[in-house]
């Protein structure tokens, strides 16, 4: 038995025989192999433009429609992954040097597609974060589907990754990657879990698994090279562990916790329309994250108290241009009457670090989480954060909204964006636009000055909502999108509980409450500590809901304070976490 560990990308474990994407690296990189310098016939130049244009407008059809798919079942959110790629094509950097080099250089139309696509994904590969890194693999995702489409025979927007139609029963995918927009394409009838030699937990691929509840285990490297199509493989997503040809006694044994986690999902599936409190009574509230109204419908029949975080730069993501102040509303508004009164805190929008709006021509960065994003976009082009606190504020007369702002480092900040919800909710207010007698507005706490600055914003701000993600980012000075960093990224470090704890005692001693919508308000192994934190809110992705109020239900929240005291006094994430596990395993408070 080969036993390969590498990196855990969406949980799960599937048992089965593994099928071999013909698709090893030579072949990977074969559509950007150069053609040499042989000699040739000279090129109808106007023909190839013609093959290129249709190229790129079936490319353009095809993105469309996966990007629909993605958004009828995953959501606004995992659709802008498939729309970004798509607005590569209407990019100046990307089409017209293309065409460029067919009328100036005589060039074939997949030759010029391979120069410019090489050359920009090279370009954003340079520039060093692994937020560009995503960007590169997403130029050659789009390459990749231009070429198939000169070629006449690419993936369709239906058909999944070539190769796949050889798969005549369930099996485990192995490859060597997979793009985004082929792994959005995988059907869950054939594919019951993937390995692939390369990628990280945090690329748009991993993404894109979790949210189609596909077990995944990516960055096998080498080893992988030896499954071969038909072998018995045992995929354990959460451990990040891809077993070859496992022994009989190894099967029985991942057979039967397959058994025990299917009966476990099944259950937490029934209850999660039971109220979110711990053994002992105590209530919190479970949200959940959307990127759009028509999410707000799958986070209410998760079982979710309200929302937690609405996204709303999904919405300007999927347009070509500003969303003005009425399609703003309508989805605000949407998304307030779908849940029913339950709250709805709207963030406005958190554009830059590793979200793009091509249309703002927006500068590139070499450190673009440190730069011009979020709030500080929104309070230096004002006229844009006002049109966006309007249709908060309107949608505040039809349901409970309440407004969020990302990315504040500094009171200044606070108070900048605070007079601006106000100027506007009184404008409405003039103009005799029916809106809420008051709209409660907080701050996102990602940045670790406004942590250690916690107890001053508690005495303006109504309410703290934890960004866990970038919050560890910023702490622990580590790129939450780089493999080679990837296990200092924990959110179990004890200086993040640190400041985690230190804003939620803030807002607890002036009468305010505190959220968390950060990965780690997802993980059930993080409830008992925050539990014990006193955490009143926690938001997440609405499939995990279920799990995370089943988890707070077998909790005793004594022992979780107790808990909460022992685990910051410890010197590493290791032994937090191990700490964690062994509270977990002897009940919790059961």
């Amino acid at each position: 038995m080969l036993r390969i560990e590498a990196i855990g990308a969406s949980d799960g474990i599937r048992i089965g025989r593994a099928f071999r994407l013909d698709e090893p690296e030579a072949a990977a990189s074969a559509p950007w192999a150069s053609e040499g310098a042989a000699a040739r016939e000279p090129l109808d130049e106007a023909a190839e433009l013609r093959r290129l244009e249709r190229a790129r407008d079936c490319s353009a059809e095809q993105l469309a429609a996966l990007a629909e798919k993605a958004r009828a079942e995953l959501g606004d959110d995992k659709a802008a992954i498939l729309a970004g790629q798509r607005g590569f094509l209407s990019d100046p950097a990307f089409y017209p040097p293309i065409a460029k080099r067919v009328r100036e250089e005589g060039r074939s139309a997949e030759e010029a597609v391979r120069d410019v696509v090489e050359a920009l994904a090279a370009k954003f590969e340079a520039l060093g974060s692994a937020y560009m890194r995503e960007r590169a693999a997403d130029v050659r995702d789009v390459g990749k589907r231009l070429l198939g489409a000169l070629r006449g025979g690419a993936d369709d927007a239906a058909g999944g990754p070539a190769g796949l139609a050889a798969l005549r029963e369930p099996a485990i995918l192995v490859a060597a990657d997979l793009s985004p927009s082929e792994t959005v394409q995988l059907d869950k009838r054939r594919v019951l879990a993937f390995v692939t030699r390369t990628g990280g937990k945090t690329s748009h691929t991993a993404i894109l698994s979790r949210s189609l509840g596909i077990p995944a285990v990516v960055g096998a490297g080498e080893p992988l090279d030896a499954v071969r199509t038909g072998d018995t493989l045992i995929v354990d997503g959460a451990a990040g562990v891809c077993l070859v040809r496992p022994d009989e006694a190894t099967i029985r044994a991942y057979k039967a916790r397959l058994a025990a986690e299917l009966d476990r999902l099944a259950a937490e599936r029934e209850s999660r329309f039971r109220p979110a409190a711990s053994a002992d009574g105590r209530r919190v509230e479970i949200g959940a994250n959307i990127g759009s109204a028509a999410d707000a419908e799958t986070a209410a029949d998760s079982g979710a108290d309200g929302v937690g975080l609405f996204r709303t730069e999904f919405l300007f993501m999927q347009a070509d241009r500003l969303p003005d102040e009425d399609e703003q509303y309508r989805a605000y508004r949407e998304a307030a009457e779908r849940m029913g009164g339950r709250p709805v805190v709207i963030r406005t929008m958190d554009i830059g670090g590793d979200k793009a709006l091509p249309y703002l021509r927006l500068p590139e960065e070499a450190n673009p989480f440190l730069g011009y994003r979020a709030i500080r976009i929104g309070l230096d082009r004002e006229e844009w954060l006002r049109v966006q606190l309007r249709a908060i504020a309107r949608a505040s007369a039809h349901g409970t909204v309440k407004a969020l702002f990302p990315m504040i480092s500094g009171l200044g900040e606070w108070r900048r964006a605070k007079r601006l919800l106000e100027e506007e909710h009184a404008r409405l207010r003039d103009e005799g636009h029916p809106v809420a007698e008051r709209i409660e507005a907080g701050i996102m706490v990602e940045v670790p000055s406004a942590a250690l600055l916690a107890d001053r914003f508690a005495r303006e701000v109504d309410f703290f909502s934890i960004g866990t993600n970038d919050l560890v980012q910023y702490t622990l000075a580590v790129d939450r999108m780089n493999e080679k960093v990837a296990p200092l990224y924990d959110y179990f470090h004890p200086a993040v509980l640190q400041l985690v704890r230190r804003v939620i005692d803030a807002s607890h001693a002036c009468g305010k409450w505190t959220g968390m919508c950060g990965g780690m308000a997802g993980d059930p192994l993080a409830a008992p500590l925050l539990l014990g934190f006193g955490l009143d809110e926690w938001s997440m992705e609405a499939g995990a809901i279920p799990k995370v109020k089943a988890a707070l239900s077998r909790l005793d929240s004594g022992r979780c304070r107790e808990l909460a005291d022992r685990a910051v006094a410890l010197d590493t994430p290791e032994e937090v976490r191990a700490e964690l596990e062994r509270f977990v395993r002897v009940g919790g408070g059961e």
